[in-house]
């Protein structure tokens, strides 16, 4: 709950190719200059990222190791932790995620998820301090942050993939993650690495966990496990999460309890109100 001398700051900057917002609810009395400074330095920490990272930039670490000019030992340093970090991922889901197909590294699925938690973690969080609540958004996908003992939830709105002016749910996260990864917006732009064709008949996954790593490589495994795998969800570890299928049924969990699985869409409801829309 927003209390009278709360005031709502939003900064916008494009990085890796999408819209990132950083929210700030704080007391009115808060200097701007603080708040300021630490979101200068978290967007450019992400764009820093983008530079080592992005598979669109010729003269990137991740390019350079594709044509075989660099070598993920002699890379950024950030390059080997990553690349652990994927093996680690690969081997948790089952190969349901991976940076490695036909023998190309490519963590681009892995990277925005640890980028943007790591960035918010390093210089959003210290902000709660003296604000009530900061988080990112980065393309839909959000790091929340709400200070010990203030009574502020974020209200996350997760999109219909078969109507995307609509919600099926909102769901309150206090300190946490919310990722969707899907088809329905995109195309078919997520490949199952095992077979090496798209992944097809689930129109989105929504992850509610602890850290946008996790939940964003989770979102991404439900999405290639497809609707007859929900063996996944229990390796997950994520606190909540919805699953839309291409012929609208719909899957919802709590830790690894079923709570929910209907054969038409969760409950849609207009746009509007102060929820972030996820998805």
């Amino acid at each position: 709950m927003r209390t009278a001398n709360e005031v709502t700051r939003v900064w916008v900057e494009e990085i890796m190719g999408i819209p990132m917002s950083i929210h700030l609810i704080a007391p009115g009395e808060m200097t701007d200059e603080g708040a300021d400074r630490a979101v200068r330095a978290c967007f450019d920490e992400l764009r820093d990222i983008d530079r080592v990272f992005s598979t669109y930039r010729t003269d990137s670490d991740i390019s350079r190791i594709r044509r075989g000019e660099l070598s993920i030992a002699d890379a950024d340093s950030r390059v080997a932790l990553v690349a652990d970090a994927c093996e680690r991922a690969e081997e948790e889901t089952g190969g349901l995620v991976s940076a490695r197909w036909r023998g190309r590294f490519d963590p681009t699925g892995y990277v925005k998820g640890w980028a943007v938690e790591a960035a918010g973690r390093r210089h959003l969080e210290p902000l709660l301090a003296a604000a009530t609540a900061a988080g990112i958004n980065a393309g839909g996908d959000l790091q929340l942050f709400t200070a010990e003992g203030a009574d502020w939830r974020w209200p996350v709105g997760i999109a219909d993939p078969h109507d995307r002016g609509q919600l099926i749910a909102v769901v309150d996260v206090v300190n946490g993650a919310v990722a969707t990864s899907g088809t329905a917006e995109r195309g078919h732009h997520i490949l199952d690495p095992r077979t090496g064709r798209p992944a097809t008949g689930t129109a989105s996954a929504t992850i509610v966990t602890d850290g946008l790593t996790q939940a964003d490589v989770w979102a991404t495994a439900a999405v290639v496990a497809g609707p007859a795998n929900r063996s996944w969800i229990a390796a997950a570890g994520s606190r909540t999460g919805i699953v839309v299928d291409a012929d609208r049924r719909v899957t919802r969990w709590l830790g690894t309890t079923m709570v929910d699985v209907q054969t038409t869409t969760v409950g849609s409801h207009p746009i509007g109100g102060d929820a972030l829309v996820q998805g």
